[in-house]
């Protein structure tokens, strides 16, 4: 089966190739082929316990926080080797992971020579996969040299287990190398149980602890600084994914005027800023970037790693991917701000944590423009509805706390194991 993966990945490299090159010149920003073929300059480990932990992008290295901020408490002498595949992940991590890693690089190519080679230069003690990254000839090589292999946070999503469910084998195959698949909830860890993993144990989210980063930001402070009118209902829109979102939640503004509240709205991708800041303008008559220091009723925060602050300002916030079929976006961080948050019904990524929710009364489902323009007004008239789900809010969160933690631990002994 490995021979089978490594020959279809051969011939899917100068594909993947491309599409690297065209996403560097979008971000203006050039791949770093050096360490994608697994070239890294890094020093011998000198009898210290190394661990290599791969983040895909920008939500896995925020992910990623809290259980490094762990790390570093319960194993000040160990050595973090962080990874990530995208270059909005790597700016990510020098942003925010300053201090909480030891070195930051790129994700080698997954081709069997070059994570031998990465591997070598990395010599970790454990390999940590954040949110069931699996890769074949990565964790097969990685148990070969001893290192302790597992997943952490993971998560397996209504749409990536009906696709996964039909290369089962390959599947099968490449989990077989893996110690532990440390896992969010008891669906997660049936479904990749499933998939083959042989060794699986719930830990719990530790979204839940990253969300409640950020809750220090002072409302008064970032309201000046996006400019926003005094005294008027806030309505903050994270993560929209893509023109139907962004349409629908624009209609929705519109519906119910900018004379009586003021918006900020972050796109996921911040390539959709140009467009969506065109949309707007001719649909609301007024809009301001974040980066040009605010100043209108409706703002794009067109900058990295300051929407988790930004939610502060909210009265209610409106959260992207699931208006469209996107599977939804990270509810969490306005939650942990105690705020009342509305999303769209396909929220397959974040289901159970959107589900649980809205059962404990902190968010409400929209599924057209008009509705969510509906349901805006309502929150908005009803300052003790507001409230109420507003405190359902805090009090899911808080319940939910300290998975963190607990993945350091599972971590910190699978390494003194081997």
């Amino acid at each position: 089966m490995r021979a089978l993966y490594n020959l279809l990945l051969v011939l899917a490299t100068p594909l993947w190739m491309a599409w690297m090159l065209h996403r560097a010149r979008k971000r203006r920003e050039l791949p770093v082929w050096r360490e994608r073929f697994g070239r890294y300059d890094l020093p011998d480990k000198r009898g210290r316990p190394r661990i290599w932990l791969h983040a895909v992008s920008v939500g896995e290295v925020l992910a990623s926080l809290p259980i490094l901020r762990e790390l570093r408490s319960l194993a000040p002498d160990a050595e973090v080797v962080l990874s990530v595949t995208t270059s909005s992940g790597h700016r990510t991590a020098r942003e925010r992971a300053e201090g909480l890693f030891d070195h930051l690089v790129y994700f080698p190519l997954d081709l069997p020579w070059v994570v031998r080679r990465a591997l070598a230069s990395i010599q970790p003690d454990a390999l940590v996969l954040m949110e069931t990254e699996i890769w074949m000839n990565l964790l097969a090589e990685a148990r070969r040299r001893g290192s302790a292999t597992l997943v952490a946070n993971g998560r397996v999503s209504d749409r990536s287990f009906r696709r996964s469910v039909r290369f089962r084998r390959f599947f099968r195959a490449a989990l077989a190398r893996l110690d532990w698949a440390l896992m969010q909830t008891e669906e997660d860890a049936r479904r990749i149980r499933e998939l083959g993993a042989p060794n699986v144990q719930v830990i719990g989210n530790c979204k839940f602890d990253q969300a409640a980063e950020g809750l220090d930001a002072d409302p008064c402070e970032w309201r000046r600084l996006l400019g926003l009118p005094e005294g008027v209902p806030a309505v903050v829109i994270g993560s929209t994914r893509g023109p139907d979102e962004e349409d629908l939640v624009l209609e929705a503004l519109g519906r119910i005027g900018l004379a009586r509240i003021c918006a900020v709205h972050a796109p996921r991708h911040l390539e959709r800023v140009p467009e969506l800041y065109h949309k707007a303008l001719g649909r609301l008559g007024q809009v301001a970037l974040r980066s040009e220091g605010g100043g209108a009723a409706y703002v794009i925060l067109d900058t990295y790693g300051e929407l988790s602050k930004v939610y502060c300002v909210a009265d209610v916030v409106v959260i992207g991917g699931g208006f469209g079929e996107y599977g939804g976006q990270n509810l969490l961080q306005p939650l942990a701000h105690g705020k009342p948050v509305l999303h769209g019904p396909h929220m397959s990524n974040f289901a159970e944590v959107a589900s649980a929710a809205s059962v404990a009364g902190a968010t409400r489902v929209c599924r057209t423009a008009e509705e969510l323009a509906s349901v805006l007004e309502e929150l908005l008239r009803n300052e003790g509805l507001r409230a109420q789900m507003g405190e359902a809010a805090s009090r899911f969160v808080e319940a939910n706390l300290g998975a963190s933690r607990r993945y350091a631990e599972r971590i910190l002994s699978a390494i003194r194991r081997t």
